[in-house]
């Protein structure tokens, strides 16, 4: 067994997963370098929000491919880290090079709507900065997430403090250089340390935003924190996504959804598969697909199939398999560690799951699938949508009826029919419950990144300008029928300052 590897107050030391030896250093940041960091941000501020936002856009521009130069060095960090397979780092890191790009040509036509008033009167909206952004970072996909939420803030005006998951805390570092390298000074600063440097950095004054991806419990403590200080909360945070399976789709490719949605990344991804609930017609054929889906997958090298992060995460993951055997379920297949270096845990299916067993009510962040059969699509359906979580949810159907009630029905950001993972580009979803609030992503997260102002703008009644050698008391014997209001603007007895004088209602 990998032991986890140790850690100071002063370093955070990170062990390689699949090997068990040293992967990275990183030194934790002082309380010094916690103000300075917050107030660099906070400097940078008035001009960055005031520079156009076809320029704040350029600037991401140079950005993405400052990082594209150097996705390789990125994408080996996090492998050497969290273990992800290399194939899949890299992937990430083009993702959030291509989410840059996205929001490069979003910000600059981010737009306020112009409002239907009165005649002669004009009303619009304006979307203006909140200031500086705190940015907490995971580390399952650590550049394409970190990528999001800076490209947004930073597009919108805003500067940002970020600081990633101290489980890998060298790739976030890099990918803060290269930023910082581009970007003016203070727009984006990088914190390095753990869940004390966290705390350090909720307790500096001068924070609009606390922007999260991560756990449910620290999305609490943002929630809890932003009581006090006022900031504005964006979390998305942990999920228990359920798969409900139709009596009425292939069972084998069912089974290879459900993998998909359980195993990829070995399970540790915010939307993975946590649940799945499968028609009793078609159960027993879906169950021996995927037990063989499983095995083919464990049976991959380290390259295709990884390790989960560390050791800690691996026993929380055995401690779930084994709440289940002990409340019944039948383990068909993975369901121990492995012997040898690092932290691998097989792709596990577990049956005769009860539905008060750790595994389907709490979130694993593993590669297991607990079978749980049900009578009908609705009785899936209906166990799906009792969970705290609400994140997203996965059901297969040929009946676009039950489709439609599932969209109906299911509490979650994102219901996803017919495929695990999947969407339009550009797309946004808000979470639920406890997998938090908030949009964290897309277009609508241009929006979480700013107020919005409301103009009314109506035109004045011009000064009068008396005539050479008159006086007050002259224009007071004007003939009669005039009057001293400004051309064709109408005379009025409503008392100044009332509904009726300024012609609306409220």
């Amino acid at each position: 067994m990998t032991l986890e590897a140790p850690t100071t107050t002063s370093e955070i030391v990170v062990t390689d997963p699949v090997s068990g030896s040293v992967a990275s250093t990183t030194s934790v940041a002082t309380p010094e370098q916690v103000h300075d960091a917050v107030s660099r941000a906070r400097a940078a501020f008035p001009t960055w929000s005031r520079t156009a936002p076809a320029d704040r856009g350029a600037l991401l521009r140079t950005a993405a491919e400052h990082l594209r130069a150097h996705a390789d060095e990125l994408a080996e960090l996090n492998t050497r880290e969290t273990g992800k397979v290399p194939g899949d780092a890299l992937g990430g890191v083009e993702a959030g090079i291509g989410t840059l790009l996205q929001y490069a040509e979003l910000g600059p036509v981010h737009r306020g709507e112009a409002l239907r008033g009165q005649h002669g009167a004009a009303d619009w909206t304006i979307p203006h900065p909140r200031g500086v952004v705190l940015a907490l970072t995971p580390w399952n996909d650590p550049v394409a997430v970190a990528l999001g939420i800076v490209g947004a803030a930073v597009v919108t005006g805003n500067t940002v403090v970020h600081k990633g998951s101290e489980r890998c805390p060298a790739t976030i570092a890099r990918l803060n250089e290269l930023l910082a390298e581009v970007l003016p000074d203070g727009v984006l600063v990088g914190v390095d340390g753990d869940a004390a440097t966290g705390e350090a950095l909720l307790a500096e004054d001068g924070i609009a935003v606390y922007a999260h991806v991560g756990s449910t419990a620290t999305g609490d403590r943002l929630a809890e924190v932003a009581t006090a200080t006022r900031a504005h909360v964006i979390r998305e945070n942990g999920g228990n996504d359920a798969i409900v399976v139709d009596a009425d789709v292939d069972p084998t490719w069912a089974a290879g959804q459900a993998a998909l949605g359980a195993f990829a990344n070995t399970g540790q991804i915010c939307t993975s598969v946590e649940r799945v609930y499968v028609h009793r017609a078609v159960a027993a054929e879906f169950v021996e697909a995927l037990v063989a889906e499983a095995e083919r997958r464990t049976a991959l090298p380290a390259a295709e199939y990884g390790p989960l992060v560390d050791d800690r995460l691996r026993r929380l993951v055995q401690q779930h398999v084994d709440d289940a055997v002990t409340r019944g379920a039948t383990v068909r297949t993975g369901g121990t560690v492995p012997e040898g270096a690092g932290t691998f845990y097989p792709a596990t299916v577990l049956t005769d799951v009860s539905d008060d067993a750790l595994v389907l009510v709490e979130e694993t962040f593993g590669p297991i699938a607990p079978v749980r059969v049900v009578d009908s699509f609705d009785e899936g359906l209906r166990l799906a949508a009792a969970d705290r979580y609400g994140l997203a949810a996965t059901v297969l159907t040929n009946d676009t009826a039950a489709a439609l009630r599932a969209a109906a029905t299911l509490p979650v950001g994102t219901v996803k029919v017919n495929a695990v993972f999947g969407g339009a580009p550009g797309g946004s979803a808000e979470p639920r419950g406890a997998s938090g609030s908030g949009f964290g992503y897309g277009p609508h997260l241009l929006d979480e990144m700013t107020t919005t102002t409301v103009v009314h703008l109506e035109p004045a009644t011009p000064r009068t300008t008396a005539a050479a050698g008159t006086t007050d008391a002259a224009r007071s014997t004007a003939e009669p029928g005039t009057t001293d209001t400004a051309p064709g603007t109408a005379a009025t007895d409503a008392a100044p300052g009332t509904a009726a004088a300024e012609g609306f209602d409220r």
